[in-house]
């Protein structure tokens, strides 16, 4: 059996990721089997290099394999596709076709993308899967084959199985044995070892010198989310090589090719926004918190108003009335505590207790704590960074924003 770093060579996968390393060790374990493979992760990360390994390293080698990119398929051929039709079996089929799954019997196909299956092909494959089983549209005759099945999808199988646009009982049978590929935001010292190395070959591609970033310029590349992952990575760095005549690539220029996905932290939920639901529900709680402290803060000021022998007329009575059925609800009970904080019979106590609190505090100056989201914003981060011994990949985990933004707001506020 061939060693992780002869794989890594032989199928050209840079990086050292545990992750990574451990998803190729079960790759390679399982390869000799004929046991059903499914591949996670999200798109980008190079999921397609994981049945090309099994398929190399196992006893099918010599014969097909073949890749099935499920979601390109329209849904009412992808049953032809995969299982062949017959001569009229239906408008177009002009002459009888050998599906995949006849065409490799003896070797690999590869799914990709197997969560976007149509229901109908799902209960086609399972059969395949259960006793290597299928019938061809338009056809009586049952089939046999004999091929290994690798899946790969970038969709949560869990959640489609949850919502009825995947069978349970398909998912069991393919993720016999599931190997999960890390995004590259995840990889963070794979990132300049990938860059390098796509650096280094469209220079030789198009006959020029190979670019190279600078120290900032690595930060800001290792920062990036990278939502297309290796894909993005690749593309950027194609354009970068054949635009850029400065062969020195500073911060600035590569975050020209940097689509921003990040927004400020933090900030108001827009109507129709797709954010995380935990994202959503914390912004949400910053603003009614702000507004409850907006409300309390009037109904005190109110409240010293009426103890220090402030006018009772019927604006005071509604605004105070108002303040407290906004902060507490409505309820009889606050109907009453308003009527005794307002009563004549106990402003004469309250005037008392208001000339003494004067008298004890007339040189105290009143200090109201900021509102500002800024001054917010910058105490959360701050304390953040403390909390965390300044490690900024915990303290933005911890914020919910990325390090990219941190960086940002960290250089915006000199911390």
């Amino acid at each position: 059996m061939e060693n992780l770093q002869t794989i890594k060579q032989r199928f050209g996968i840079i990086g050292n990721d545990i992750n990574l390393n451990r998803a190729l060790e079960k790759a390679i374990r399982v390869a000799p089997t004929d046991i059903s493979v499914l591949v996670t992760g999200e798109s980008g990360v190079g999921k397609e290099f994981i049945p090309k390994i099994i398929h190399q390293l196992s006893h099918r080698k010599h014969a097909k394999y073949i890749a099935v990119n499920c979601g390109a398929i329209p849904e009412g051929t992808i049953d032809s596709e995969l299982f062949g039709h017959e001569k009229g079996s239906f408008t177009g089929a002009t002459q009888s076709r050998n599906g995949y799954f006849e065409v490799a019997d003896g070797g690999t196909i590869f799914l990709d993308e197997v969560g976007e299956l149509p229901l109908t092909t799902q209960v086609r494959l399972l059969r395949v899967l259960e006793n290597g089983e299928f019938i061809k549209v338009g056809s009586s005759q049952v089939m046999k084959t004999n091929v290994r099945i690798v899946a790969a999808t970038n969709l949560n199988m869990i959640e489609g199985i949850q919502k009825g646009k995947f069978r349970e009982d398909l998912y069991y049978r393919l993720s016999t044995v599931e190997i999960n590929l890390p995004a590259l935001r995840k990889r963070r010292d794979d990132i300049h070892l990938l860059f390098r190395k796509f650096a280094s070959d469209f220079a030789q591609k198009y006959n020029m010198p190979t670019i190279r970033l600078t120290d900032e310029a690595i930060i800001v590349l290792k920062d990036y989310a990278w939502k297309g992952n290796i894909r993005q990575l690749r593309n950027v760095t194609e354009q970068i090589s054949v635009i850029e005549q400065n062969r020195e690539i500073s911060a600035q220029t590569l975050r020209s090719y940097l689509p921003d996905y990040s927004s400020n932290f933090p900030a108001l939920i827009k109507e129709g926004s797709k954010g995380s639901d935990f994202a959503n529900e914390r912004e949400i709680l910053y603003k009614v918190l702000f507004d409850m402290r907006n409300d309390i803060t009037d109904l005190k000021k109110l409240t010293m108003e009426l103890m220090q022998g402030g006018k009772v007329d019927h604006d005071n009575i509604e605004n105070t009335q108002r303040l407290i059925q906004k902060i507490y609800g409505d309820s009889p009970e606050d109907e009453e505590n308003l009527v005794e904080i307002i009563s004549p019979q106990k402003r004469d106590s309250y005037q008392e207790e208001s000339r003494e609190y004067n008298d004890n505090y007339q040189d105290a100056e009143t200090v109201e704590e900021s509102l500002s989201l800024q001054d917010k914003e910058y105490e959360m981060i701050k304390k953040s960074l403390e909390r965390n011994q300044n490690k900024r990949k915990l303290a933005a985990k911890e914020l919910g924003i990325s390090e990219r933004t941190l960086y940002r707001k960290i250089k915006q506020y000199d911390l």
